[in-house]
């Protein structure tokens, strides 16, 4: 696999990295063995970097990458984060205390001492980003990170904290289904050295195999507008277009989405998130493809920009969400 630089001075990763909320369950129930056949695969694929958080299944998805790094023999590139809690008084946390404390409890379910990239999940407004940046500083200079990051956030609280201390990567919602950052945060990072790492980047399974549909109960995308009522149907029908486009240059729906996302900056290092060895086969080739201007235009042409039907998150899902649009 191609590799790409996360962040100034960061390490070398493979230009797709796998995400691993799927690992806990949220999109449908799994098991250990079937996330350990999905992380042998990706390693040879040549993916080198998982991403993961604390909040996902609660420290499943971290316990499970725990439990395969302790039989395997690969060197990978971890990040995880903080910053969410289950708390509806409080649904997020940056003080330093929390931060630290959370950090010592992803180390252990990791089984490591280090971890190359700590992301602030979402923003706490009632914590100053440079005190929060000023702690995960602090654990840089100890060792305990190689880096920091930020999720969902907007360009100037980027630019805030990146004052403080160089940031190394910032994590955003971004496919053709979702163009949002292409409002400031992408530019942002491309002037201050950043990664720019998109999470969702098959849209929630929107670009996988076929449309999510028959959702088990504990799946988040319920409560997803996009994925309800009249919005699910002329997403679908719009979606379909795509797939056929795909169909007829030889790719998969997938990879075809992928590759768009890979030709809009070599800073840009898309995070898949899936269960399987399986389905991580549809699109692990997609650094290989090389589209023209001409079949980037096409594209873009199916899928415009904002052609998406609803918000891609529900109000109460927005709430910890900076906006800057």
């Amino acid at each position: 696999m191609k590799q790409r630089q996360l962040g100034t001075g960061g390490p070398m990763v493979g230009a797709i990295g796998l995400g691993c909320m799927s690992f806990a369950g949220v999109f449908g129930e799994t098991d250990e063995a079937t996330s350990h056949a999905c992380l042998d695969a990706a390693v040879e694929a040549g993916i080198n970097f998982l991403d993961t958080a604390n909040v996902y299944g609660m420290g499943r998805s971290e316990t499970v990458i725990g439990t395969w790094l302790k039989k395997s023999k690969a060197k990978m590139v971890l990040a995880t984060k903080v910053g969410i809690q289950r708390n509806p008084e409080r649904p997020t946390n940056n003080e330093p205390a929390h931060i630290r404390s959370e950090l010592e409890g992803s180390l252990k379910r990791l089984g490591v001492e280090y971890v190359d990239l700590y992301y602030l999940h979402r923003r706490d407004p009632l914590t100053p980003i440079e005190d929060a940046v000023g702690a995960l500083s602090d654990l840089v200079k100890e060792g305990k990170i190689g880096g920091y990051g930020l999720s969902e956030v907007a360009p100037y609280t980027l630019r805030r904290a990146h004052e403080v201390h160089p940031c190394m990567a910032v994590q955003s919602e971004y496919s053709l289904w979702t163009r949002a950052p292409e409002l400031g945060m992408i530019q942002a990072c491309e002037e201050l050295g950043v990664a720019f790492v998109p999470f969702s980047p098959l849209a929630r399974g929107v670009f996988g195999r076929a449309f999510p549909e028959n959702f088990e109960p504990q799946d988040f995308r319920t409560n997803i507008p996009r994925f309800q009522g009249d919005n699910y149907i002329r997403n679908k029908a719009i979606v379909d277009n795509f797939r056929t486009y795909a169909a007829g240059k030889g790719y998969t729906t997938a990879e075809l989405a992928l590759a768009w996302l890979l030709a809009k900056g070599d800073n840009q290092i898309p995070i898949p998130a899936t269960r399987t060895a399986d389905h991580l086969g549809d699109w692990v080739a997609a650094d290989c493809i090389t589209l023209t201007a001409d079949e980037i235009a096409e594209i873009e042409s199916i899928l415009p920009v904002g052609f998406a039907f609803g918000d891609r998150y529900s109000d109460e899902m927005a709430k910890t969400v900076e906006r800057y649009s």
